[in-house]
């Protein structure tokens, strides 16, 4: 794990998973988050969906409930997405739940449940609205005097989100289109003297603390979370049966440890706010892994010990796990290990393992032939002293 890091930043880093959700009045249609773009919803087309978003079964203790059932440790809400509608009690817009169907502020209502388990709480923000003259993303940019309006919106909204639900742990920025306009360096400023734990992603136009790769698995030099889709859709989309497996998506996650990332996995309710039943399942499964094998995600990252061949590796203290993508069968061979191995245990099964080891090479014997787990097994391996790779010298 990195120590060249902000003290603040320590609990996520060491926390490695998180649940993202996107939610708003596009669960309505049910055709996901860019559904008033990609249909040509006018804005008076779109805002009636909000004369409908009424959420009856909207209950974020139960979201919390099932993040932590599934080994997250924090989460990450929708509090507006690009089509300007506000899931909180905004000064400066009426497209928003209390003002509308709903009558409700969703977002202190998950704020609270958050508090109340002692989950990390984050909130998603774009800024770009799409209801705002000259800014849905196929016309050209304008004068920046032209997008002042909704720039000014943006920081008063980002203001009371940082004001009015207590502390708050993630900010989440998106949509920054056209990205010179936002004075971001004055918005995070903002944010910081109001939220000084706060920890801030680099969709501002600004890097700030963490880098945010979407969809893809893409290691960077300071800290970085990729966050990804359970199916094709970050909204809520009845049509879209394309679930990855739970062993996809501990793989996933097993990806981004071993190099350093955190894995913030999407989920996106229905318009009444139930999680569809596919996605809590696989929550369940992925929650039942990480009570079992959780010591290689939680605190750990990359390891100077490597097995490519079988998949990835974490390291957390003097500890290094390998989390085994292809399983070899009774022998578990591995090599350029600069270290002794003091003992070895299958971490699925609790099975200690025998092991020879002859300069960088390692076998561990007494496997089963089949893979214990269907989805990803974890061996782990124990030291005498510091665990270090060692590259031989070839003549």
């Amino acid at each position: 794990m990195k120590t060249s890091v902000p003290e603040r930043m320590r609990w996520w880093i060491e926390a490695r998973f998180g649940m993202f959700i996107h939610w708003g009045v596009y669960a309505i249609p049910g055709r996901g988050e860019w559904v008033m773009y990609q249909e040509h919803f006018t804005n008076e087309e779109y805002a009636r969906l909000a004369d409908q978003f009424n959420p009856q079964h909207y209950d974020p203790a139960e979201w919390v409930a099932l993040a932590q059932d599934a080994g997250m440790k924090y989460m990450v809400l929708t509090t507006r997405h690009h089509d300007g509608f506000c899931l909180f009690d905004s000064k400066v817009s009426d497209f928003t739940a209390p003002k509308t169907a709903a009558r409700r502020d969703l977002i202190a209502e998950y704020a609270e449940a958050c508090h109340r388990a002692g989950m990390r709480m984050g909130f998603y923000y774009s800024l770009e609205d799409w209801r705002f003259p000259g800014q849905l993303p196929h016309l050209p940019k304008k004068e920046d005097a032209v997008y002042e309006p909704m720039v000014e919106q943006a920081h008063a909204q980002v203001r009371e989100l940082c004001t009015n639900y207590g502390a708050v742990d993630i900010l989440w920025y998106d949509g920054n289109f056209p990205s010179h306009v936002w004075r971001s360096r004055e918005l995070n400023a903002m944010v910081r003297s109001l939220q000084p734990g706060i920890i801030i992603n680099d969709r501002s136009g600004e890097p700030e603390d963490f880098g945010t790769p979407e969809n893809v698995i893409v290691a960077q030099q300071g800290p970085w979370e990729a966050c990804y889709t359970m199916t094709d859709s970050w909204g809520y989309a009845s049509g879209d049966p394309n679930y990855k497996t739970p062993g996809t998506l501990l793989r996933l996650l097993a990806a981004c440890v071993a190099q350093d990332g955190n894995f913030l996995l999407n989920v996106g309710p229905d318009a009444e706010g139930r999680f569809p039943s596919e996605a809590a399942t696989r929550l369940r499964a992925i929650g039942q892994w990480m009570r079992v094998n959780g010591e290689a995600i939680y605190c750990a990252g990359r390891s100077p010990v490597i097995a490519p061949a079988l998949g990835w590796s974490t390291r957390s203290g003097d500890n290094v796990y390998l989390l085994i993508q292809r399983w070899p069968g009774t022998i578990l061979p591995f090599a350029w290990c600069g270290s002794t191995v003091r003992s070895a245990r299958l971490a699925t099964t609790g099975q200690a393992l025998t092991i020879k080891q002859c300069g960088d090479r390692v076998w561990l014997y007494g496997l089963p032939k089949e893979a214990p787990d269907p989805d990803l097994n974890v061996v782990e391996l124990t030291f005498d002293g510091e665990p270090r790779m060692h590259i031989p010298a070839y003549t």
